[in-house]
């Protein structure tokens, strides 16, 4: 089990400030907690999912969170809200196609700070 201390000194060591302070809000909340933990830890542990597996494990309608990057191999069926740190330009051209909707992840963090209806995709 992580700390939040050892979180703490983990965003020391990030240098994109994004991704810093996504953090930071994620620690502060309890529900948040276990994104936080991912984040802190090295950026190849992070996720970096493709459409074909969201759509492939996902519902219309759901709310996704990926603590990661969204790629673009694949296509996507349904339309959901994907919470992400980043999304490729492929995988943009793409979710206007379905209507779905993108946003970062600290806009989901503090906009739904009780983490209520998401599901993690790691």
């Amino acid at each position: 089990m992580l700390s939040k201390t050892k979180i703490k000194l983990r965003i020391r060591k990030k240098t994109n400030p994004e991704l810093a302070e996504t953090i930071i809000f994620a620690s502060k909340a309890p529900k948040w907690l276990q994104i936080a933990k991912i984040l802190s830890s090295s950026t190849r542990k992070q996720a970096a999912l493709n459409l074909s597996e969201i759509d492939k494990h996902s519902k219309a309608g759901d709310t996704i969170i990926i603590p990661g990057k969204v790629l673009g191999k694949g296509d996507l069926t349904k339309k959901v809200k994907i919470c992400a740190l980043s999304i490729s330009e492929q995988a943009k051209e793409k979710f206007k196609e379905t209507k779905s909707e993108f946003i970062t992840l600290i806009h989901e963090i503090k906009t739904n700070p009780k983490a209520e209806g998401i599901k993690l995709m790691v």
